[in-house]
């Protein structure tokens, strides 16, 4: 009986030994990979699959992104007001929705109610910080509407030249350049001035993208090209006026804005002409338009607190067709061609104990966050911080295949000059122009696949 206990003892000690492994990493491959925003990816593939608030929020946190959704589409009027005043006096448009139609995208026309295309101004030099250099009376952007009685800045006005190109297999594209000029000025323009425009970009997945360390985004920069694969890639640092300190932009098509607060409270301010705590004047100050009304800040900050917080909690649209043998031929394309050195696919987002809805999420956001040289065809030639006017961030691919159906029609750049992905793709140049030059050789076969890739994004 001793001798049968003993051995069960032993043989219970090695099976105990066997079964006792060293804690190991879950294999990032066995991941699905249509989660593109972790466990923040919501599968409404319809058109309001940018729409989608974050799974898990408490009740409370639930209420304060209703309450920032309700204000996201309130339009607001001229003051005084009782409710949603403090308009303009010269503006873009009257709310936020009016520029991201369905929390996307929007129409690359300037001056109608649809319109979600702005238009920078600055003139020559930089200020203490880097940032961009206002126009006497004009500020950094032209607000191109006003309320009743005061002078809008300017009308924008957008005209387009078309050329035709051919793949080699005989299959042919149209490439549209846009001209961009300012009439009905509301007072002459004395300084040298750049223009730049920028189509309102989507919103969603922004509380994943600020939750990136700064350490995974600085670790594919490459100033000086040290790998000698013509790919460069530059953090920006901005001027943030919440923290009041140089910090690394995100957001923005050139990563000129380094939070979702400062982004929020800058398109209130200069989209809507709406103050807040963070921009204490309005856009006009100092000019004609300005109403002199003692009513800043126009929007509180509870208000501007829920809308960065409703913007920040925006689900990401699921992968489709991820085991479409053309879209995994796709995928290897999209590798070969080296989109992916700038449209990074993977990113971990940081711990974050105080918001574990959007903390260590294994997420596909297709951008390195970076500004890249994009070529003369899409410079603006206009600085903003330490982006040059050939300098672009790389564009959130997650949810691009949805574009057509969230915002049909679709645009795609900075500018929405690209009516179709294949235009968007040829419009590259500067650092991608050798992943372009790989796409123009591919045969007709898997220059579908490559398209049919990015729309399962």
């Amino acid at each position: 009986m001793k001798k049968f206990f003993f051995g069960a003892v032993i043989f219970s000690f090695i099976f105990g030994l066997s079964r006792c492994r060293k804690a190991e990493l879950f294999p990032e491959d066995d991941f699905d990979e249509r989660l593109s925003g972790g466990s923040q990816t919501t599968f409404d593939f319809t058109a309001q699959a940018f729409s989608h608030a974050f799974a898990g929020l408490s009740g409370y946190d639930e209420g304060i992104h209703d309450l920032g959704d309700a204000h996201f589409e309130q339009s607001f009027v001229t003051a005084p007001a009782m409710f949603f005043g403090g308009l303009g006096p010269a503006y873009n448009n009257t709310s936020c929705v009016s520029c991201h139609h369905n929390d996307g995208k929007g129409v690359p026309n300037a001056g109608f109610a649809e319109s979600s295309l702005l238009m920078r101004i600055s003139t020559d030099g930089t200020d203490e910080h880097g940032g961009s250099i206002a126009v006497p009376g004009y500020g950094t952007q032209i607000q191109d509407k006003s309320v009743l009685g005061k002078f809008k800045e300017a009308t924008v006005n957008i005209n387009y030249s078309y050329q035709t190109f051919t793949f080699p297999d005989g299959e042919a594209y149209e490439l549209r350049t846009p001209v961009y000029t300012l009439t009905d000025l509301h007072i002459p323009i004395s300084v040298p001035y750049t223009l730049s425009p920028r189509l309102a970009p989507p919103v969603f997945g922004l509380g994943l993208l600020e939750n990136i360390s700064e350490m995974d985004i600085i670790a594919n920069a490459d100033l000086s090209d040290s790998n000698n694969d013509g790919i460069s890639g530059k953090p920006n640092y901005v001027w943030d006026p919440v923290q009041s300190k140089m910090m690394l932009g995100r957001f923005g098509h050139k990563s000129n804005t380094a939070t979702i607060l400062t982004q929020v409270a800058a398109a209130y301010n200069n989209d809507m002409g709406i103050t807040s705590s963070v921009f204490q004047n309005e856009t006009t100050h100092g000019q004609s338009q300005t109403d002199l009304l003692a009513d800043d800040p126009e929007v509180p900050d509870s208000i501007l607190h829920a809308v960065k917080f409703y913007v920040q909690t925006l689900q990401v649209p699921a992968r489709r067709n991820v085991n479409s043998a053309e879209v995994i031929r796709g995928k290897q394309l999209f590798d070969q061609a080296k989109c992916g050195v700038c449209h990074t696919p993977t990113f971990r987002t940081s711990v974050n104990v105080a918001f574990p809805a959007m903390s260590n999420q294994l997420i596909h956001p297709y951008t390195d966050l970076l500004v890249h040289d994009m070529g003369s065809g899409l410079a603006d030639n206009r600085s903003d911080y330490r982006a040059d006017g050939n300098e672009w961030r790389t564009a959130p691919l997650w949810g691009i295949g949805l574009y057509e159906t969230v915002n049909y029609p679709a645009y795609y750049l900075h500018d929405g000059r690209a009516r179709t992905l294949v235009e968007a793709v040829m419009w590259h140049d500067g650092e991608a122009r050798s992943s372009v030059d790989f796409v123009k050789q591919l045969s007709t076969s898997d220059r579908k696949a490559l398209f049919a890739f990015l729309k399962s994004l």
